[in-house]
């Protein structure tokens, strides 16, 4: 008996999507910063760009809407801003549609990359300093995945309950952000998105199934990694005590008196948050992280998760 194709929206979108990653031109050989911007506006990216700008001289490029000013800012600082793939149907919520941008500017070519968040990350030293030999996965927290709901409902949403309970008690990486050779960093970025096909039904689209692909990759071993301590070359901050936390000289200091190169998620600590702006704003409205959604934004939202729990037919 002749056994019908397995389809989603999902698969359908991924599809497309290796096609769009073929035709992306990659960035010149060399270390390269690439990041997904889409739905920001220069004073949301400013911090990003004017901290990275002051530390690094190569290329960066940016996924990012067709907003003049923007672009216009992008340009002064020799940013490359790439226009966002225009999908036939349905498609991922932005934090997977990024993987294939990232696999098509970073290519198989020589040198490293920086896969990032852009809203909430800066940069306080040379972020390839000292260059990374193997990709490097950073740990944003000190408690394991299990004492993570966020983590835990996306990796048993993906990956079913035993594969899920089966890494709760391994570190949690964050996907925010990814550091290693381009040509690694890329296959990553390939994996992540075939990893989160695995469902079906549109959950493999959603806001948290990057990260739970993520820790699936790493953990299980399907690309070689080296899984970094907080604090060092990537500080993620979104759980670190407050109080624990310092600005002082102009940079973000750890809990252990020291600053990384990277600083992620700053943004959750007001007190680390309004010097920051100060400093890297570029004299742009001081944006805050969770802005008022409007009734038809709430509805979409509504509407994306309802489709989320409804599996495709075969």
């Amino acid at each position: 008996m002749r056994q019908g194709a397995v389809r989603s929206d999902y698969l359908d979108w991924l599809a497309e999507a290796i096609d769009v990653q073929s035709r992306i031109e990659p960035l010149p050989d060399g270390d390269a910063v690439v990041g997904y911007a889409t739905g920001y506006d220069a004073a949301d990216i400013a911090p990003f760009v004017l901290s990275l700008r002051a530390v690094f001289d190569g290329p960066v490029a940016l996924v990012v809407d067709a907003d003049p000013d923007l672009r216009a800012f992008l340009v002064r600082h020799d940013v490359a801003a790439v226009d966002a793939p225009v999908w036939r149907g349905w498609a991922p919520h932005p934090v997977m549609q990024r993987f294939v941008a990232f696999a098509g500017l970073l290519g198989e070519r020589p040198g490293a990359a920086l896969a990032c968040d852009v809203r909430d990350i800066i940069f306080q030293a040379d972020p390839f300093s000292p260059a990374p030999d193997r990709l490097e996965a950073f740990i944003e927290a000190e408690a394991p995945l299990g004492d993570h709901a966020f983590n835990m409902k996306y990796l048993r949403a993906l990956f079913g309950d035993g594969i899920a309970a089966s890494l709760a008690d391994r570190a949690c990486l964050c996907v925010g952000t990814i550091m290693g050779p381009r040509a690694e960093a890329t296959r990553l970025s390939r994996l992540i998105l075939s990893l989160a096909a695995t469902p079906r039904s549109e959950i493999g689209g959603a806001f948290g199934a990057d990260q739970a692909a993520f820790n699936l990759a790493i953990h299980q071993g399907l690309i070689a990694a080296r899984i970094q301590p907080n604090y060092g070359r990537v500080a993620t901050l979104g759980l670190t005590p407050g109080q624990t936390l310092a600005f002082d000289d102009g940079k973000v200091i750890n809990p252990d008196g020291g600053f990384s190169p990277i600083v992620h998620q700053h943004d959750r600590h007001p007190h680390l948050d309004t010097p920051v702006h100060a400093l890297w704003g570029g004299g742009l409205e001081h944006r805050k992280r969770v802005r008022p959604k409007s009734t038809a934004q709430r509805l979409d939202k509504l509407k994306a998760s309802l489709r989320r729990r409804t599996p495709e037919l075969r």
